[in-house]
């Protein structure tokens, strides 16, 4: 099954912003792991966000995150970040999962 993968306007930023290479190495990323198998969780390129509603996973690519959620079968892509900046972005805009009962420090 394919995956509508689908960027919000503040992903669309970020990769835009990236490095020719970079960007090439996202988009085959995109194309390779989220069209197909987003859920799939991998110990060096998936892995689910534990304690968090939303985003749900997290890609790795290199140095850059991308933060992402699957609903059905589209793959809605919140965030593509550095690493950097991953756990800022986390912070900020990550929502914490009323069931998991984790704190502000405890992801």
């Amino acid at each position: 099954m394919a995956y509508d993968v689908i960027l919000a306007p503040a992903a669309v930023q970020q990769f835009k912003a990236l490095k020719a290479h970079v960007r090439a190495a996202v988009r085959d990323a995109l194309e390779t792991h989220l069209r197909q198998q987003p859920t799939r969780v991998s110990k060096s390129r998936i892995k689910r966000l534990r304690g968090l509603a939303q985003p749900e996973y997290r890609l790795r690519v290199e140095d850059i995150r991308v933060f992402y959620d699957v609903a059905e079968d589209t793959v809605d892509v919140l965030a593509i970040v550095t690493k950097a900046h991953a756990e800022q972005w986390l912070q900020e805009k990550g929502v914490a999962d009323a069931e998991s009962g984790l704190g502000e420090g405890e992801r």
